[in-house]
C-alpha cells in the first residue's frame, strides 16, 4: 500500500491534479452509471411482471389446450405470440402446446395449482436454456369447450431477454459515455493544472533563476487577489527584503572598512615612527614621544569601540531585543549621569529626574542613555552646561554646542553618518544608529531638534508610568 503513494508523489504536481480529477469523475461517473443502471433493471421488470399479470389467454385456446392435453382432440393448437403458456396439475404435471419450450415446475406452482396460494411470480429456464419471467395463477375448469374437473394452474411466461437485451444494451452505452467522460475530465484536468499552475511555474523558475545567478531584482508579475497572488507578492516582498539586506550589509562592510582605515592608518603612521626611531638610534624628544605614545592610546581606544559598535550591530539576535523586564528609567538615567560627569568633569549637569518604569532590556537601555549623553558631553563647549531631564516618560538631553544644521538632521540615526562638524572628533558614527535600535525595540521614539538659543535636544519618549506593577 506504500508504494502508490510513493509512486504518485514522484509524479509531476499538474499530473498529480489530472489524475486525482480522472479518478473523482471516474467515480462519480461511475456511482451515477451503476445506479442508472439498477433503476432501469427494477422498472424493466416490473413493468414485465405488470405485463404478465395482465395478459389474457382466449377462452376457446384454454379449452382447446385442456381438451389436447387430456388427449380428447388432436388439432394442433398454435403458440400465442410473445407469451408461453402451460398447465399445471396439482401433481406438477405440464402440458404445454405442441412446439411450446415447457417450463420448470417450482413448488410454488404446484402450491398455486392446489390452492394453497392464489398466484406465484418467478423467473425459471425452459427447456430450450432460455430464462423466462413466469406467472401462475388459479384456473377455474369446465368454462371451455371440453373442459373437465380439477385444479389446474395456468403458467404464463415471457422472456427475461425483454429485460436482459436493453440493460445489455444501456450498460454498454453507460461504458462508453463513462469512458469518454473519464478521458475528458483528464483531459480537461490536465488543462486546467497547466493553466492554474503557469504562476507556480513562473514562480519555479524565478526562484531557480535567484538561485543560480543570485539576481534579487526579479520580480514575478501578480494578477487577481487568489492565493498564487499573494504567493507571487510574497515571493516579490522577499527578494525585496533580501536586495535591501544585502545592500544594506554591502554599504555596512564599506562604511566599516572606511571607517576602520582611518585609525588604522594614524596608528601605523605613529608606530612606524616609534620603530624608525629606535632602528636608526635617533630619539624622539620626550614630549613628543609623550604625544605620540597618546596618539596611539587614543586610536586603539576609538579602534576598540568601533569594533565593540560592530559587534553590536552584527550580532545575531541584533534585530529581536532580549528579555524584557520592568526597570527604573530614573535610575538608569542617574548611573548614566555619573559616567558622563566621569567623562566631563568641567561640564555643569543639571538633572531633574522624576519616577518613570517601562519595559525594556536594562543593559541596552542604560548603553542608549549613555550614547545619548557622551554624544552631549562631546559637543558641549569647554565649561559648558547640559540639562537633563525626565517627565512623564519623556527624557531630554540639551546640550549648549553648534547643534546639527537642519539639512543633516534627517540623517543623524543612519550607521556610520557624521556631521561635518564631529568628523575631527573621535566616534565611529554608530552610536545613535544603536540608540534609534535600542529604543525602538522599547516601543518609543527619539528625535533630535535645534535647541533655542543654541545647541541640540535629543528626546528619548518610553511608554511607561510612574509607578511599577504591582508584580515588580
Amino acid at each position: 500500500m506504500t508504494g502508490l503513494p510513493r509512486r504518485l508523489s514522484a509524479l509531476p504536481l499538474r499530473s498529480r491534479l489530472a489524475l486525482l480529477v480522472a479518478t473523482a469523475v471516474a467515480v462519480a461517473v461511475a456511482a451515477v452509471a451503476a445506479a442508472c443502471w439498477f433503476v432501469t433493471r427494477e422498472q424493466l421488470e416490473h413493468q414485465l411482471d405488470e405485463s404478465l399479470r395482465s395478459s389474457k389467454v382466449d377462452d376457446v385456446y384454454l379449452a382447446n389446450l385442456y381438451a389436447y392435453c387430456k388427449g380428447g382432440t388432436s388439432q394442433e393448437i398454435p403458440p400465442l405470440p410473445s407469451v408461453t403458456v402451460q398447465l399445471i396439475d396439482a401433481q406438477g404435471t405440464v402440458c404445454a402446446a405442441p412446439g411450446t419450450s415447457k417450463l420448470s415446475v417450482s413448488a410454488a406452482d404446484v402450491e398455486v395449482a392446489e390452492r394453497q396460494r392464489p398466484y406465484t411470480l418467478h423467473t425459471e429456464k425452459a427447456e430450450n436454456g432460455a430464462d423466462m419471467r413466469v406467472f401462475t395463477s388459479r384456473l377455474d375448469v369446465g368454462r371451455g369447450p371440453g373442459a373437465g374437473s380439477g385444479n389446474l394452474a395456468l403458467s404464463i411466461a415471457r422472456p427475461m431477454s425483454e429485460v436482459t437485451d436493453p440493460l445489455s444494451t444501456l450498460a454498454w452505452v453507460l461504458v462508453l459515455v463513462a469512458g469518454i467522460g473519464v478521458v475528458g475530465a483528464g483531459a480537461a484536468g490536465l488543462w486546467i493544472a497547466r493553466t492554474g499552475l503557469r504562476p507556480v511555474d513562473d514562480l519555479a523558475h524565478a526562484v531557480a533563476h535567484v538561485a543560480e545567478t543570485e539576481d534579487l531584482t526579479i520580480r514575478i508579475p501578480v494578477e487577481g487577489e487568489d492565493e498564487i497572488a499573494r504567493l507571487s507578492r510574497s515571493f516579490n516582498s522577499m527578494t525585496s527584503s533580501l536586495a535591501t539586506s544585502r545592500d544594506r550589509q554591502s554599504q555596512l562592510i564599506a562604511d566599516a572598512g572606511h571607517e576602520l582605515r582611518t585609525p588604522l592608518t594614524s596608528l601605523r603612521t605613529n608606530i612606524e615612527l616609534l620603530s624608525r626611531s629606535d632602528d636608526t638610534g635617533r630619539a624622539i624628544p620626550p614630549d613628543d614621544r609623550k604625544a605620540l605614545m597618546a596618539s596611539v592610546k587614543a586610536q586603539m581606544t576609538e579602534l576598540a569601540a568601533l569594533i565593540g559598535d560592530l559587534q553590536e550591530l552584527s550580532r545575531p539576535d541584533a534585530a529581536q531585543p532580549g528579555p524584557l523586564q520592568v526597570v527604573a528609567l530614573h535610575d538608569i538615567t542617574r548611573t548614566a549621569l555619573q559616567r558622563a560627569r566621569l567623562r566631563g568633569p568641567e561640564l555643569t549637569v543639571n538633572a531633574e529626574l522624576a519616577p518613570w518604569y517601562v519595559r525594556a532590556e536594562p543593559a541596552a537601555l542604560e548603553r542608549a542613555v549613555v550614547n545619548v549623553l557622551d554624544n552631549a558631553v562631546k559637543f558641549s563647549p569647554p565649561r559648558g552646561t547640559i540639562d537633563v531631564a525626565l517627565h512623564r516618560g519623556e527624557l531630554t538631553v540639551r546640550d549648549h554646542g553648534p547643534g546639527i544644521p537642519a539639512e543633516e538632521l534627517p540623517h543623524v540615526f543612519d550607521r556610520f553618518w557624521r556631521s561635518r562638524s564631529a568628523r575631527q572628533l573621535p566616534g565611529s558614527g554608530l552610536g545613535l544608529s544603536i540608540v534609534a535600535r535600542t529604543v525602538q525595540q522599547a516601543g518609543g521614539e527619539i528625535t533630535l531638534s535645534p535647541a533655542d538659543g543654541g545647541g541640540t535636544v535629543a528626546s528619548i519618549r518610553l511608554p511607561g508610568a510612574p509607578q511599577p506593577p504591582p508584580e515588580v
